[in-house]
């Protein structure tokens, strides 16, 4: 798949699984520090490591918040994750993605002792390039551990921050604001999934992200 190239206000659903399809989160602990990953290292500033950054004050921490990208949509599956992210950095989404892979890549290989390559090689990269896109790929993030119909405590989404309207990680505004409320949106979401799983047309549309 050819790289597009990253465009300051545009959207991106950037995804990519295990080597070997093996699993990338083995725990829970594991699915949180991706998270803590995506949260910390989203800085214009690098942040050096997480351990150094938990030392830094309150004051010392402004100075890291200007953002690389804008993220609106995740789910951590055991042995993959979906990400929709907007640029809002120039270089924000390669910067981000390196830091991402590296650091995590470095927590697991610590603690299984291991060494080499723990994802399938580069991020795959989809541009959004239209609204409706948009809202159907943030349906299919939040929801992907329904489209494999997972269940385990390592999963993690941002399907919670849509049904509570919060922004703990991702930026939910832009599109619960495109509807009526936060109801509105986990209708559609929910509507959107049905029809993508039973719907030849959306299955094309979706198939070349559908990794196990």
């Amino acid at each position: 798949m050819a790289r597009p190239d990253f465009t300051n206000g545009e959207f991106y659903h950037v995804y990519n699984r295990g080597v070997d399809k093996r699993q990338i989160f083995m725990e829970v602990d594991g699915s949180q520090r991706f998270l803590d990953c995506m949260r910390e290292f989203n800085t214009i500033k690098p942040i050096d490591s997480l351990y150094v950054h938990t030392f830094r004050s309150a004051n010392q921490k402004e100075a890291y918040s200007k953002k690389l990208v804008r993220i609106i949509a995740y789910c951590l599956n055991p042995n993959h994750f979906h990400l929709l992210l907007q640029q809002i950095s120039k270089g924000g989404i390669s910067e981000f993605m390196k830091r991402l892979g590296g650091g995590y890549t470095n927590f697991f290989n610590e603690k299984l002792e291991r060494v080499g390559s723990l994802f399938q090689g580069r991020y795959k990269v989809k541009h959004i390039t239209s609204n409706d896109y948009l809202l159907h790929v943030s349906a299919y993030v939040n929801l992907n551990d329904k489209v494999h119909r997972l269940q385990s405590p390592i999963i993690k989404s941002s399907w919670h921050e849509y049904e509570k309207g919060s922004n703990e990680i991702c930026h939910t505004k832009f599109i619960i604001d495109q509807f009526k409320d936060k109801k509105e949106y986990i209708d559609f979401a929910e509507n959107a999934l049905i029809l993508m799983l039973e719907t030849k047309d959306t299955k094309d549309k979706f198939s070349d992200l559908l990794i196990e």
